[in-house]
């Protein structure tokens, strides 16, 4: 069966920029399709509303420019549906923002990191290996993706395991038993997107963050490595749902 993928699309990419990048949405849909042009993807802006049944075999929470400590209905609420979609045997991929949601929703913690901003490609050591990473072979032992981000996830939930860490970002990547995989880096976003989005973010950044993060766009980053991992964790999500009785159970 064909996986069905709901994007819970959080933010949107600054309108200068969508022109030339796109929004995350079909950031996303080209990154799961270039690895397989069979998966569906339907987007939700929960910013205006949540799903209303669970017809997805599973869910991904985008990046977002706020925290997840804010006090907003949304968040709140994107929260219980994400705990209500995992009781229901759904699996979640988070990234960034949805990787720091799980985290602080779930029994964890997350803050401003006292290092500041983490922008252009970030470097992890990959601490633990599962069987999907090994769909392309043997996993490599570090991962670099592009990242923009200041909170970082302090705590982890109760029975959360760290695969991917570093110096700067102790809590880069987690599952949480078999249904959950985040990451705090941005697969979906290209150097050329982080190179742009660092311009208009220059004076917010300082120029000794901004000149390191141009220096790191010079690294080769894994979102193709990447994609395929979460692909080869989601590939038992359509056998474990079944779509026709899925709003029976929303």
């Amino acid at each position: 069966m064909t996986l069905h993928l709901g994007i819970l699309q959080t933010d949107s990419v600054l309108d200068d920029l969508q022109p030339r990048f796109g929004d995350y949405p079909s950031m996303f849909e080209q990154l799961f399709r270039a690895e397989d042009p069979a998966v569906t993807l339907t987007t939700y802006d929960v910013q205006r509303a949540l799903p209303e049944t669970l017809t997805c075999d599973a869910y991904l929470i985008t990046g977002c420019k706020l925290s997840v400590y804010d006090d907003l209905d949304w968040i709140r609420d994107l929260a219980d549906f994400v705990g209500r979609a995992i009781a229901d045997k759904r699996k979640i991929l988070g990234i960034c923002f949805g990787h720091q949601l799980i985290a602080h929703f779930f029994g964890g913690y997350v803050a401003p990191a006292p290092v500041g901003w983490a922008v252009g490609v970030q470097t992890s050591d990959l601490i633990k290996t599962h069987p999907w990473m090994e769909v392309s072979g043997k996993p490599p032992e570090q991962l670099r993706l592009v990242s923009s981000h200041k909170d970082q996830v302090e705590r982890l939930p109760q029975g959360a395991e760290v695969f991917a860490r570093s110096d700067f970002c102790p809590i880069s990547g987690f599952t949480l038993g078999d249904d959950v995989l985040t990451i705090q880096g941005h697969p979906e976003l290209s150097t050329d997107y982080s190179e742009a989005l660092m311009g208009v973010r220059r004076e917010l950044l300082g120029e000794q963050v901004y000149q390191t993060g141009m220096d790191s766009l010079q690294l080769q980053t894994d979102e193709k490595l990447f994609t395929q991992w979460m692909l080869a964790f989601l590939s038992d999500s359509c056998a474990q749902t079944q779509p026709a009785d899925s709003a029976a159970r929303g």
